[in-house]
């Protein structure tokens, strides 16, 4: 069976970082770019409480999340990565681990920090708890 990778991707430069580093360490992998669309960061606004809103906001969500997933699936295509993309919805740590035991993972590389601001400081350290929590060795790079 062929070797799964999960990069959990969300934009940040160390997230691109860890994907270009997968890559090079599992270059007949399958890379797993997984993205998550975190809830919680919309309800931090005043527009929030516009029944609108969340629908716009998740739509909004969801065509960055293609378009990010885009641009990293091109760069994989130019190295001959085969690739996978996958966008869930709900608390990124969870989301992660629990995609990691359900999928048929065998390693995760990922970013030592993603997002910065409101939502970081709510969520801790994604890497931190994704290692602590993991059934598959974790590769955090920086």
């Amino acid at each position: 069976m062929a070797t799964r990778v999960l990069v959990p991707v969300d934009g940040s430069e160390h997230a691109e970082h860890a994907t270009a580093v997968a890559m090079d360490l599992f270059p007949d992998a399958t890379l797993v770019l997984l993205h998550v669309i975190n809830p919680a960061e919309a309800g931090y606004s005043a527009q929030a409480s516009i029944p609108s809103f969340s629908e716009e906001w998740y739509e909004k969500q969801k065509k960055s999340a293609a378009e990010l997933l885009d641009g990293m699936e091109a760069r994989a295509s130019e190295e001959d990565v085969d690739v996978e993309r996958v966008v869930e919805v709900g608390k990124p740590t969870r989301v992660i681990v629990e995609y990691t035991e359900d999928e048929d993972i065998d390693h995760v590389v990922m970013g030592s920090h993603g997002r910065k601001g409101v939502s970081r400081v709510l969520l801790g350290s994604v890497a931190e708890t994704v290692v602590r929590r993991s059934p598959v060795p974790v590769t955090v790079t920086r």
